[in-house]
Parts: structure tokens; C-alpha cells; sequence
């Protein structure tokens, strides 16, 4: 009998050593070395004939040349001389910008689990299907499996895929008992228990602490949560403030959800740097609210097409969104172009900027939120953002002239990132 006793206990150790392996093998081991450093292509590319937006305040500069060499913008003009061994990439009267910015999306859809162990084509055409073909060079993950997007973030920084550059909030924290609806109606139980919802402003700091430690370049709160449908619980102030607080001592932005007016003041109050949404309960986000958020130096991000695609095909439904945006334009704020694909699942981007027009913004300001306003708010002006010698050379080549119609900006040619093609149609 004690011989039969040692036999399972044995076996049960067995046992809790391999789930154990298991567990650190497919979650913690692929947050190693999570942000490699850059590297640049080699060699030299040419772009001709284009029509160049240097900058959104710049005029065009008409049938012009972007030279690219060893992963930098050389020479931008119409005089630049075009080496003998540059890779010519085609262009025909094609528009050149500075590479697009998707400043909302997330890696949670199914097919990105276990990233670390998928082969690289099974990703590289992911990563061509939801960013690369709709022109993204970087992109701000704003929630999403640290495990799926160190290894996705990785792997494309050691040139095993072709990807935009990925900056990430790793997990988000939500309000006390607050996690979303959405997310206890599509995740397990268990899964959703070990979402961070700290009770307290020291839990907060702590978890903020370990998450930017972990190698997340950012802080996601929902400070507005929509725990129920038509109900919204809002973080509260002492817990958003402490997690704020750790975040700017290690010099990192803080994004929010807000969903409705309580969600937008805690993160006025607590000192949040972008709202991750516009309210989409607008009912008394007004004038005086906005520009206090401005005066805090809070930009937002509109993700105008996902409330038309997963809360409602109301066309009404809209129509105060789009004028919450425009008026926090109107204003003097700060707009950063993101979709939150990821958690919408259609990709194409063709509607966000139908609707960024239904808000009354026009293309240099579209333009804007795609490159320079997304890049300056991020710190890194001086690499990114416009079509400048010494900078990256990340662009976005379309095949049409955004400035006679929006949508010309969903109309993809082709992508270089870091001096390499990495997409093209």
C-alpha cells in the first residue's frame, strides 16, 4: 500500500513539473529579450516620378524622388541623382508619404496564440493582411497577450518577418470587478479572473510597474468600462492616478478607454495622455469637458469605423460621435489615426476615413494622424513622421492623390519599412 502511495505521489509531481514546464515553455519564456534593437536594411532603393508629401504643412513636391540608402531617407527632390545599383521601386505617378501610423490595434484574435511557435509565413501573411496591405509601418498595441506580442514583436525585429514596428501597452488594467462584457461573454472564466483589476492604488503601481518592467512601451487603462450593456463602471481617480503617476516616472504614455463622460473626466483627472476612443456614449461630453482635456495636452484617437461595425448599423448612432470629434478638432486637439482592428475584424480602413469625413477633417489633417502627429506624440519626431533625409525610411506609396478624395488613403501600392520593401500589390 505505502509502495502504491509513493508510485502516485510520485506521478502526481510528475505531472505538476510538466504542466508547470509547460505552462512557463508557451507564456513566459516567449517574453525574452521582448524589444530587439532595430535594424536597417542594406543597399539603396529609389523611388521616381512620385508626387511626395513630405510633410502634411509641406507643399507636394511634384514628379520628385525619394532616394533610400541603408535603411535611411537620403535625398528627397526633383534634381536627385539615382545610383546604378539602386533597386528601382515602381511607381508611376504613385503618392509617397511618410509611413502610416495605426496608433489602436490589438493581437487577440485566436490566430496570433502562441506566436512564438507559428511558422513565419503563417504570420508574415497575417501581418501583410491586417497592417502592411492597408500601409502601417508601426502600430501601438493597446491590450493584448504579452507572450503573442514580445514573440510577433521579436521575430519581426530579427528579420524573420516582414511587419510593421510594434509598440506595445501589454496587458491592460481595468476598474475593480470591472472587467468588459465583451470580454466575459468571448474568454473563460479563469482567463478572465487574472485580468488586472486592482482594488487599490499600490496594486496598481505595482502592476504597472511589473508590466513596463516585462518590456510593455506603454500604459492602457479603462478608466470607462462597459461592464454591462448600457451600464459604464469608471476606474477609480486614486487607482488611475497611481498607475499614471508609475508610468510617467519611467517616461511612458498612458492611453484610456473613457467610453462615456465619467470614463473621460478620471482620465482628465488623473493626468492621461491619449483617450484610446472617443466617447461613444456622448451624453454630456461637451465643449468644456473637451477642452480641458486639451489643456491637459490630451490627444485622441477616434476609432470612428469599429462603433459602426460592432455596436450598431444605426446611421444615426454616429452622427454625435463625428461631432465629438470635430469639435475636439475644432478646438486645437490632437488626433491620432487608429481602427482598434484586432478587435474589429474587418481590416480594410476605407470607412475610417469615410467617416474622419463625415467629422469634417480634411486630408492634411488625415495625413497628419497618420505620421507626424502620432510620432511626435510618441517622442520619436526626429526618426519618424515625415519624408526627410536622415530619418527612416519608412513610407507608404498609394496609388492615389488623398487630397481629391480620403479613401485615397485605404489605396495601397506598396510599404517600406526601415529601407526594405516589405509589401507590395
Amino acid at each position: 500500500m505505502r509502495r502504491w502511495l509513493f508510485r502516485l505521489l510520485s506521478l502526481v509531481l510528475v505531472l505538476f513539473v510538466v504542466a508547470f514546464a509547460g505552462i512557463w515553455l508557451l507564456e513566459f519564456y516567449p517574453r525574452h529579450g521582448s524589444h530587439p534593437p532595430l535594424q536597417l536594411a542594406r543597399g539603396t532603393l529609389a523611388i521616381q516620378h512620385a508626387r511626395i508629401y513630405v510633410s502634411p504643412g509641406d507643399t507636394p513636391i511634384e514628379d520628385g524622388t525619394v532616394l533610400v540608402r541603408d535603411g535611411l531617407i537620403a535625398a528627397v527632390g526633383t534634381n536627385v541623382e539615382v545610383p546604378s545599383d539602386a533597386t528601382i521601386v515602381p511607381c508611376d505617378h504613385c503618392v509617397v508619404t511618410a509611413g502610416f501610423w495605426n496608433a489602436h490595434v490589438h493581437f487577440t484574435e485566436p490566430k496570433w496564440s502562441m506566436a512564438n511557435w507559428k511558422s513565419a509565413g503563417t504570420l508574415a501573411t497575417q501581418l501583410a493582411d491586417m497592417f502592411l496591405s492597408h500601409g502601417f509601418t508601426t502600430v501601438i498595441d493597446l491590450g493584448s497577450n504579452p507572450a503573442d506580442t514580445f514573440s510577433i514583436r521579436r521575430r519581426i525585429e530579427k528579420g524573420e518577418l516582414s511587419g510593421p514596428y510594434i509598440y506595445t501597452a501589454g496587458t491592460a488594467l481595468y476598474p475593480p470587478h470591472g472587467a468588459p462584457f465583451y470580454l466575459r461573454e468571448t474568454m473563460p472564466r479563469w482567463m478572465v479572473m487574472l485580468l488586472p483589476q486592482p482594488e487599490t492604488p499600490q496594486e496598481a503601481t505595482s502592476i504597472v510597474r511589473r508590466n513596463l518592467a516585462s518590456g510593455a512601451d506603454i500604459t492602457k487603462l479603462f478608466t470607462g468600462s462597459w461592464v454591462q450593456r448600457g451600464h459604464v463602471l469608471p476606474m477609480p481617480v486614486n487607482i488611475a492616478t497611481a498607475a499614471v503617476t508609475e508610468s510617467h516616472l519611467n517616461g511612458k504614455l498612458v492611453f484610456a478607454h473613457p467610453s462615456n463622460l465619467a470614463g473621460v473626466q478620471v482620465a482628465i483627472d488623473s493626468g492621461v495622455d491619449v483617450l484610446a476612443h472617443a466617447a461613444d456614449d456622448t451624453n454630456g461630453v461637451d465643449a468644456a469637458l473637451l477642452s480641458s482635456a486639451i489643456r491637459k495636452n490630451m490627444a485622441m484617437i477616434p476609432t470612428l469605423k469599429m462603433f459602426t461595425t460592432t455596436v450598431t448599423t444605426d446611421p444615426h448612432y454616429m452622427d454625435p460621435i463625428c461631432a465629438e470629434v470635430q469639435q475636439f478638432h475644432q478646438l486645437g486637439g490632437t488626433l491620432l489615426f487608429g481602427t482598434d482592428v484586432g478587435y474589429m475584424t474587418d481590416y480594410t480602413t476605407e470607412g475610417e476615413f469615410v467617416e474622419l469625413g463625415k467629422s469634417g477633417l480634411d486630408w492634411k489633417t488625415v495625413l497628419g494622424m497618420l505620421t507626424t502627429n502620432p510620432a511626435a506624440r510618441m517622442g520619436v519626431s526626429s526618426a519618424k513622421g515625415t519624408v526627410t533625409p536622415g530619418k527612416l525610411a519608412d513610407l507608404t506609396i498609394l496609388d492615389a492623390d488623398p487630397a481629391t478624395d480620403l479613401t485615397n488613403f485605404s489605396r495601397v501600392r506598396s510599404v517600406v519599412r526601415s529601407g526594405k520593401v516589405v509589401w507590395q500589390r
